[in-house]
């Protein structure tokens, strides 16, 4: 289940969407006065120009890829304001083969000998923390501090783990990554129509009839200089009034290297193309080399053919405490139902299938910027979830031969007397993931609430407690079937959606723990019968692991969403 893998080699080209700075702030505070003099706004966390402008510092840093953003200047004046001595860097796999580079590079420039001795007697010792480095839930600060860092540098992923819950000083880095945005725009245009009925016509149910998938092939225009129209049949409305053709709305989402480039593609879309008969000179307005800003998409060459001009309803949905249009592998948002598509800018399928798990309805579409290949996505969410189904059944099966508290009593007891000539049934492992702060207390409290407890009357088996980094079948299977029926894991849902079936024994994430348990009634299509249970699923699969406004205690954060405001 490793993340996908950031290639170097087939890094796109410019002109390129620089990521904003993000960590240069102004007051908004009003200029005051002092004795008669203005007071400049008081900067927050400006880095010093003596490192934006080392050139030994820049030349060292046009070794790394120009449109990687490791913000080398941000480090060294973290490292430099806290007189950080050693250091911890953590990064996915992807980025690990900059990982030597960006040591070196601090190790170099952060405390550099000057003729005023600025720096005497400080060194910096980095530290490549090298384990696999999965998401931002692994953050290893324990690992860092006991290493003896005075401060851990993560890169690649979002602050999921606030710094005021870390063990030591915490950099996060995002590594955003600069990518053609005219390519991206164009290539959305090239093949989505702007209009709704025309989109579901042209794109969906072409592909529901088996024809390609993601090329517009000019059917929809004219070759005569991109002036001809698409004719769409509507039907006359007796007032003599034409309705106005509803836009296409897309939702857009990526990881958090390339929420820039989605966010400039929101302004891309959504203003309109200026039309063809209106004669701009575009002669000498190629879009590559155009103005900067929206200007520069909205300039596009009269020749230039099979790109649908008009405006898009463009959505950016955010699942709190992410960022707008971010997604993980575990937690991605809900879509209202009227959107047409959805859009992922970014390599791999890992982030994607999260938010089509939980929209199995809205039809995805995934643009990679390495490759600048724009294709449609499928998921298999009948097999999914009937194989999370039967693992969940599998479970509450056994969950019913033993005693159990809290609200699980509620849900399961009317079954239970199927299954009480059982006594004496495999018990449950629950395995709680170490691997940097995978691993949730409370998560652990709300799941062993619902499984059965130490009997001294029986002969029940009592929860058994696992600590394990990472999970693999191999590993479980060393522990005894005859004590040990079903394993349910707090590291990553995904450990169980992507690779429960390879467990000889039902491996459940805490979300199907609280099914079997009876806490809730589970997916639509889920039916807990024949003995096991009488509930009947609704609603989709969810994927709000790390939301604020999850569904319910099996999930770190659950309740630390603001509650909505109450209109009087």
């Amino acid at each position: 289940m490793a993340e996908p893998s950031m290639d170097p080699i087939n890094t796109p080209v410019a002109p390129a969407l620089k990521p904003k700075r993000r960590f240069v702030g102004a007051s908004s505070r009003p200029n005051a006065s002092r004795g008669g003099k203005a007071v400049p706004p008081r900067r927050v966390n400006q880095i010093p120009d003596e490192i934006l402008n080392d050139k030994a510092l820049n030349e060292a840093i046009s070794d790394l890829p120009g449109n990687y953003s490791f913000e080398i200047h941000k480090t060294v004046h973290a490292l430099r304001k806290d007189r950080i001595q050693c250091v911890a860097l953590q990064m996915p796999e992807g980025l690990m083969i900059y990982g030597p580079i960006i040591a070196d590079i601090l190790e170099e420039y952060t405390y550099p000998e000057t003729p005023e001795g600025k720096w005497k007697g400080m060194t910096l010792e980095p530290l490549l923390l090298a384990d696999v480095t999965y998401g931002a839930c692994c953050i290893d600060d324990f690992t860092a501090k006991e290493m003896g860092a005075e401060m851990i540098v993560h890169y690649g992923h979002s602050c999921l783990i606030p710094v005021s819950q870390t063990t030591l000083k915490t950099l996060y880095i995002f590594v955003e990554i600069a990518i053609d945005p005219l390519h991206l725009s164009l290539s959305v245009r090239r093949n989505f129509p702007s209009e709704s009925t025309a989109f579901q016509r042209t794109i969906l149910d072409r592909q529901a009839s088996g024809s390609s998938s993601t090329s517009n092939n000019n059917n929809n225009v004219t070759p005569d200089k991109g002036k001809g129209r698409l004719e769409i049949g509507i039907e006359e409305d007796p007032s003599g009034v034409v309705p106005v053709a509803k836009k296409t709305k897309i939702a857009l989402v990526s990881t958090v290297q390339f929420i820039s480039a989605v966010h400039a593609l929101r302004e891309a879309l959504e203003e309109a193309l200026p039309s063809l008969d209106m004669g701009i000179d575009n002669d000498n307005a190629d879009a590559s080399t155009a103005g900067k800003g929206k200007s520069e998409l909205l300039r596009i060459k009269a020749e230039e053919v099979g790109v649908w001009r008009g405006a898009y309803e463009i959505v950016i949905p955010q699942s709190k405490p992410l960022s707008p249009g971010e997604v993980l592998g575990c937690t991605a948002p809900k879509l209202d139902d009227d959107v047409d598509a959805l859009i992922y800018v970014g390599d791999g399928r890992f982030h994607l299938e999260s938010i089509m798990i939980a929209n199995p309805s809205c039809p995805a579409f995934r643009y990679d910027p390495y490759d600048k290949k724009f294709t449609r996505e499928g998921y298999e969410h009948e097999e999914m979830r009937g194989l999370r189904g039967e693992a969940v059944k599998q479970a509450r099966k056994n969950l019913l031969t033993g005693t159990v508290t809290g609200d699980a009593q509620v849900g399961i007891a009317e079954d239970k007397e199927v299954y009480e000539g059982n006594a004496g049934a495999a018990g449950f492992g629950v395995v709680l993931g170490t691997l940097g702060r995978q691993g949730s207390l409370s998560v652990l409290k709300t799941i062993k609430a619902g499984l059965p407890t130490t009997d001294a009357s029986t002969a029940e088996i009592p929860p058994y407690l696992l600590l394990l980094s990472e999970l693999s079948p191999q590993k479980l299977d060393l522990l005894p079937h005859s004590q040990l029926s079903t394993f349910v894991q707090t590291s990553c849902p995904r450990l169980s959606i992507d690779w429960g079936y390879a467990f000889s024994r039902p491996l459940l994430s805490p979300y199907e723990a609280s099914v079997a348990s009876g806490r809730i009634k589970g997916w639509g299509g889920l039916r807990l019968e024949d003995g096991l249970g009488t509930s009947v699923g609704e609603g989709g699969y969810p994927m709000d692991f790390y939301s604020d406004d999850s569904l319910g205690p099996w999930t770190p954060r659950h309740g630390m969403g603001r509650p909505k405001r109450v209109v009087v």
